[in-house]
């Protein structure tokens, strides 16, 4: 939480906390190694590498966390219906999301922005199509354990509607497994979203995107590492943030590993 939290205040204060305009270019100084005046170091262009990866955080999460937003709520949507109402709607709708999870996320990822284009809305929207199987898989499972319980019985026998009884009693007792699966999904998001700014998929250039500046210093690794180092250090440290916050949630919420401690 706190390797989260921290990335959170950066991304959210990234105009104030960065000592240069992410984009300005100053080719006297370029390809600086790290010093007093650039703690990061410069790239090819003159940018200020602290700069840009700052700048780049609110972008990664912005994106990351807006893809995993869109597939949970449609991911959500999709495995309520499907797990309440069953019969020939849940073969259909589940032979679809069989389908979108035979192709592995990224190269779903990769297929959508190929026919979208690159831009932030697009990744965003290219991820969270990727995630929507993931979650709709999921919640499937928990509403078909929960559809026969008691509690439903005793709603049905008051007379309350079926999108009643979906969205009030049983989606909140199945929020704790997709609040850590949208935790965990939000490190993977990160990567994917670095992966296709690193193929030229994602966020355009001269966006201060981590995928993106890892791509412009592979050129030149051996004689400045530094380009390619530090966001990669920042999408590594991220990622793992949003991993060990999905554990601790995991282990915060099920009742189960509460008792055995």
């Amino acid at each position: 939480m706190a390797i989260v939290g921290t990335f959170a205040i950066i991304a959210a204060l990234a105009p104030q906390l960065s000592p240069y305009d992410p984009l300005a270019q100053d080719l006297v100084n370029r390809s600086q190694p790290p010093s007093r005046g650039h703690l990061l170091g410069t790239d090819r262009l003159g940018r200020d590498t602290l700069s840009r990866v700052i700048h780049g955080s609110r972008l990664s999460l912005s994106v990351s966390v807006g893809a995993v937003s869109l597939g949970l709520v449609s991911g959500t949507a999709v495995g309520l219906t499907s797990g309440y109402f069953r019969r020939w709607l849940d073969a259909v709708v589940m032979r679809i999301v069989d389908v979108m999870l035979a192709f592995p996320m990224y190269l779903l990822a990769i297929l959508i922005m190929a026919i979208l284009g690159p831009s932030a809305i697009n990744t965003a929207l290219a991820i969270g199509i990727a995630s929507l199987p993931r979650f709709g898989r999921l919640v499937r499972g928990e509403v078909l354990s929960h559809r026969e319980a008691t509690y439903v019985d005793a709603a049905r026998a008051v007379g309350a509607s079926d999108a009643r009884i979906m969205a009030v009693h049983i989606l909140p007792n199945i929020l704790n497994p997709i609040i850590v699966t949208s935790s965990l999904l939000i490190g993977t998001a990160i990567l994917v979203e670095a992966s296709l700014s690193f193929l030229g998929l994602g966020l355009p250039p001269p966006t201060p995107a981590w995928g993106l500046m890892v791509n412009d210093g592979l050129a030149a690794i051996r004689s400045t590492p530094w380009v390619s180092i530090f966001p990669g250090m920042a999408i590594t440290v991220a990622v793992l943030g949003f991993n060990l916050l999905g554990d601790g949630l995991r282990d915060l919420l099920d009742p189960r590993l509460r008792q055995g401690r």
